[in-house]
């Protein structure tokens, strides 16, 4: 997508969150995969001040309808290869809701990918009706401890997230985003995304993380900065060789921390020259980065 037919993409998704009365501050849930389309949807709807409830794809059962309940969703809009997860059980928990399949369905749910692609057709304006404070985003937390947890994220907190990476990574319109993570999450969904558009970077978007693709799909798209958790690092670390990254164009990579035994060798081993190390949590009101690159300097106060 160029970002020309991103904002009309976003926009299609924008009237359609219109014509079925979407107000400010009512929740649309996705349960979509990765893929660009994600972006635009929940660009489009949080333009007119609806509020994207990003839901984890890999949820079944009493999780996705807590998670789905706790979003209280007007529309909930479902990939076609995920709608076995919508049983009647899932569903009495957003009773009232309207659900959209994307993609051809043998339900007799309205296909959204085909509303979509004709309204873009149309070239339609929309107005923008949020205001900065209001919410954005519905991103859940990683349910490690109970359930996931629905975190409030605002269209301030969108913008600050993408300027503040932009700005600490030195995102330039030739830079290309390798992004393997989860869209649903706050670092590949709005961090990763965000910081390289802002700057006029392209994004590769990848439907999940494949050790053995990595290092040919970094150089297939000649991306120069990626994405990381920290054991993605050390998967890659222990699972590929500096044979299979010889050639890649990267000049940095930014994540989540990484261990003092995988910082160092991980860089050293596939000649990664800059790490943006950080520490923060989508809930979370402070954010540590590791600005001087060095390893361990997460938890110490610089001179």
């Amino acid at each position: 997508l160029s970002f020309g037919r991103l904002a009309a993409r976003a926009r299609a998704y924008a009237r359609w969150a219109l014509d079925q009365g979407v107000q400010v501050g009512e929740r649309v849930a996705l349960v979509l995969p990765n893929r660009p389309e994600y972006v635009a949807a929940w660009l489009g709807i949080t333009r007119v001040g609806g509020v994207a409830a990003l839901v984890n794809t890999h949820l079944r059962g009493p999780a996705l309808a807590h998670c789905l309940a706790a979003a209280s969703p007007q529309q909930v809009i479902v990939d076609a290869t995920l709608l076995d997860r919508l049983s009647s059980e899932v569903l009495a928990a957003v009773p009232g809701a309207a659900v959209w399949s994307h993609g051809d369905n043998d339900r007799g749910l309205p296909d959204l990918g085909r509303i979509i692609d004709a309204t873009e057709g149309r070239s339609t304006s929309t107005p923008a009706h949020a205001r900065i404070g209001d919410p954005a985003l519905l991103i859940y937390t990683s349910g490690t401890t109970g359930l996931p947890k629905a975190a409030i994220v605002s269209h301030f907190r969108v913008m600050q997230w993408s300027y503040w990476f932009a700005g600490l990574a030195d995102m330039q319109p030739d830079d290309r985003m390798y992004d393997c993570l989860p869209l649903y999450h706050s670092v590949g969904g709005v961090v990763a995304i965000g910081a390289t558009l802002v700057a006029g970077g392209g994004v590769v978007i990848r439907d999940g993380f494949s050790a053995s693709a990595f290092w040919k799909d970094i150089r297939r798209w000649e991306c120069t900065t990626f994405q990381y958790i920290g054991e993605l690092c050390r998967y890659l670390l222990h699972g590929s060789s500096p044979e299979q990254a010889r050639g890649h164009r990267l000049r940095l990579a930014c994540g989540n921390g990484l261990g003092a035994d995988i910082y160092s060798a991980f860089r050293d081993r596939f000649a990664i020259p800059r790490i943006l190390e950080f520490y923060a949590a989508t809930e979370g009101t402070v954010s540590l980065f590791n600005v001087d690159g060095q390893p361990g300097s997460i938890g110490r106060v610089p001179p």
